[in-house]
């Protein structure tokens, strides 16, 4: 009898050949596709014709839903929290639309334009007060607005500041993601990963509180990183909090969970840029490791879950420190960021982390490419990633509105054809 996918995805997390490569598209939210390009791939599979769900607004990710797995031969599916970045709820669904296309959002996502086209959304939908995001009028996802006071030192109180961004989940959300997590469980053979709610300390999307109708304390990423400097207890505060309250979550969704879920997803801090790091690694160490150890170290010892850390960029500088941090998989995976060589991490780090993407490039290959330029760029590297297990295939990072729609079935076809002979 052949492996279910979810014993596919075990035996991929423990460096374990798992005959076939687990594939995800969809899971986290970082390894999605655009609701403007699912509702195009929807209907070039020829599935039911219905409104692709935006259930994550500010990349204005599309939920990816079982017709779709099923087509696709997607074997992970990723459990979210009910609620959105902006702090509405995911439920009464109500048309909307994004660059002419057609999709739903749950009740409650309150948005304006303006004359120019540009488009903002409000917190918690209270169009009362200003603004915490913006989407241009040629963009395809929302940026943060940044809503900053007075920063001045004896004003700022991490604790206080971030009090409701960081808050232990309440039971009602933990509820939810069971029920979810529970269904998948018992009714499919799918790998499950959760953690679509949790954000590490640094998550440039979380500083400036897009969900927060009110923003205390430093919220500029820019002021946020010079703080590491100017304000080193400040940043220290927040992240202590942080940590404290993500886990109380852990332990609330261990009680409601057990086993069932494989991966949580526990940071979406990016550590590089396109040609370094960000920051180096004796400040890594300082400011995020210690948080990081700790964490994983919990997790660890309490779940059989494995922890999933995304980071773009080149972060060659950081791996060896990640590895000694507990990481357990490691997205994007960005091989075109410097010193990012696919046959380098493999052969040097394939026993260390489970690599969860690069099967191709998202900025040039697979938006710009050919079809068949796409499908040898995933056949390269899933010769690289794939032997030996350690490795689930997804792209570098989400899937872009403006990209073709063949481009996207020749990724899937070059895996599916992969696949054939094992």
């Amino acid at each position: 009898m052949a492996d279910t996918s979810r014993q596919r995805l075990v035996k991929t997390l423990n460096h374990e050949d798992p005959g076939k490569v687990v594939v995800d598209l969809g899971s986290s939210l970082v390894t999605g596709i655009s609701a403007v390009a699912l509702s195009r791939l929807r209907d070039a599979l020829g599935l039911e014709k219905r409104l692709v769900k935006v259930y994550e607004p500010m990349q204005v990710l599309g939920l990816v839903e079982d017709d779709v797995l099923e087509a696709l031969g997607v074997d992970v599916v990723g459990i979210s929290t009910p609620y959105t970045c902006y702090g509405n709820k995911n439920e009464n669904w109500i048309p909307w639309q994004v660059r002419g296309v057609d999709v739903l959002v749950g009740e409650g996502f309150e948005t304006t334009m303006d004359e120019e086209g540009n488009t903002y959304v409000y917190p918690q939908g209270d169009r009362s007060v200003p603004p915490s995001a913006k989407m241009p009028a040629d963009g395809y996802y929302f940026d943060n607005i940044v809503r900053q006071g007075d920063i001045s030192h004896e004003n700022l109180n991490g604790r206080e500041d971030f009090k409701n961004d960081f808050a232990c989940m309440t039971d009602a959300v933990v509820e939810s993601i069971r029920e979810r997590t529970e269904y998948y469980y018992n009714h499919t053979g799918y790998g499950i990963n959760i953690g679509n709610f949790m954000c590490g300390p640094g998550d440039a999307a979380a500083i400036p509180g897009a969900g927060q109708k009110e923003t205390k304390g430093i919220r500029s990423m820019e002021e946020w990183l010079v703080a590491h400097y100017t304000e080193p207890e400040y940043v220290h505060d927040v992240y202590d909090y942080l940590v404290e309250e993500a886990l109380k979550s852990y332990a609330k969704l261990k009680e409601a969970l057990g086993d069932m879920p494989q991966v949580i997803q526990v940071s979406g801090t990016d550590f590089g840029t396109q040609r370094t790091e960000f920051i180096s690694p004796d400040m890594y160490r300082e400011f995020y490791k210690p948080y990081h150890v700790k964490v994983n170290k919990w997790i660890h010892e309490n779940t059989n879950w494995k922890v999933m850390y995304h980071t773009c960029g080149s972060i060659v500088n950081l791996l060896d420190d990640l590895a000694e941090a507990g990481i357990d998989i490691l997205n994007p995976v960005q091989c075109s960021a410097e010193g990012m060589d696919p046959h380098m991490l493999k052969e040097k780090y394939g026993d260390k982390f489970v690599f969860w993407g690069g099967g191709v490039d998202t900025q040039k290959t697979l938006p710009f490419g050919t079809p068949d330029e796409v499908y040898d760029e995933v056949a390269e590297r899933l010769k690289i990633f794939a032997p030996g297990g350690g490795f689930v295939f997804n792209s570098i990072h989400n899937i872009q509105a403006p990209t073709p729609t063949e481009n996207i079935l020749a990724m899937f076809e070059a895996v599916k054809d992969y696949n054939k002979d094992k």
